[in-house]
């Protein structure tokens, strides 16, 4: 199987661009970071992606993957998870003391990797790439690949987060994180695959439903870190998850309001960098204008994505295939 390499090669930065860079947490000082955050991301973004197209399965197995991803990622690979005080940030609210984690920050931390670190890229990713939108991109060589990469790069970034003393998670908390993990590795695979459309085909606008994205991921980012917060979460992605699979299953959804859903909860990112990066480096100018320019790369992203044959192409396609079924 030939390797669509542009592909590949935009999954494997655009996870940690969006997820790292166009958050705020890491400013384009460190853009030399996607050396070590690159293959993590994305090779954590590839591995989801071939494991759910190759079993046929659909966007709810990319998603509750990405939840392990993410759980693994703060829970055993940088420690963030366990930790009161993560980069100079404080993590200590909502703790729940027996298992030595915050119950807001902690479903913070692995929703938003699911969402923004995973999903988001695998979505505007294929939505570009007409002729292998929804088969494997890598053989097996490349999968080997893939996997070792993020393995050495997840040793790598733990290695480093024990060296700086930033790691505090004890053997039992690593086995409970990968229990869990696995717990959501077999959901993935249970869950159905892609099924037929319905007869319905009025759906909301794709300006709409970007807008709708937007508001409700901003809403979900600026809770407070109390218990009302964590019960807010819960039910603003429970509302999320509700609407998006109503509308998804109408004959009238095409792959642009899926871009829409897409560029509203990156722009929400957007902004949360520039208040990130006022909390973590408000005296560095640089940094400030890293977050212009990675908003507006976003935006020609989103722009491209919208505008490409394949949005439109692959929007034809998919209701003539729940018409079929």
């Amino acid at each position: 199987m030939r390797t669509p390499w542009k592909p590949v090669l935009g999954l494997f930065l655009l996870a940690p661009l969006v997820g790292e860079y166009l958050l705020g947490n890491v400013t384009i000082r460190d853009v030399g970071g996607l050396i070590l955050l690159a293959p993590l991301y994305g090779g954590g973004a590839l591995l989801i992606r071939e494991a759910t197209r190759r079993t046929g399965k659909g966007w709810p197995t990319i998603l509750a993957l990405g939840l392990a991803y993410g759980l693994v990622e703060a829970g055993v690979i940088d420690g963030s998870l366990f930790s009161v005080d993560y980069e100079g940030v404080d993590y200590d609210a909502v703790r729940v003391p027996f298992l030595g984690v915050s119950a807001f920050y902690g479903l913070q931390f692995v929703i938003n990797h699911a969402v923004w670190s995973i999903g988001i890229p695998i979505l505007l990713t294929e939505t570009l790439t007409r002729r292998h939108r929804t088969t494997p991109w890598l053989g097996r060589i490349g999968l080997a690949v893939a996997a070792v990469v993020y393995l050495a790069a997840g040793l790598l970034i733990r290695y480093d987060s024990l060296r700086s003393g930033e790691y505090h998670v004890t053997w039992a908390q690593s086995a409970g994180v990968v229990v869990v993990a696995l717990a959501l590795i077999a959901l993935a695979f249970a869950l159905p695959g892609p099924s037929p459309r319905g007869s319905a085909r009025w759906v909301a606008r794709p300006w709409l439903v970007g807008v709708a994205a937007f508001v409700l991921s901003s809403a979900y980012l600026v809770l407070p870190a109390t218990w009302r917060g964590v019960a807010l979460t819960v039910k603003i992605v429970i509302l999320a998850a509700w609407l998006i699979t109503w509308l998804s299953r109408r004959a009238g959804w095409q792959s642009r309001h899926q871009v829409a859903l897409a560029a509203g909860a990156l722009m929400t990112y957007a902004w949360a960098g520039f208040l990130i990066t006022g909390l973590k480096h408000d005296d560095d100018p640089v940094a400030f204008a890293g977050n212009g320019v990675f908003t507006v790369a976003a935006l020609v992203l989103v722009a491209v994505t919208f505008r490409s044959r394949a949005a439109v192409t692959g929007a034809t396609q998919e209701v003539e295939s729940s018409r079929k079924a």
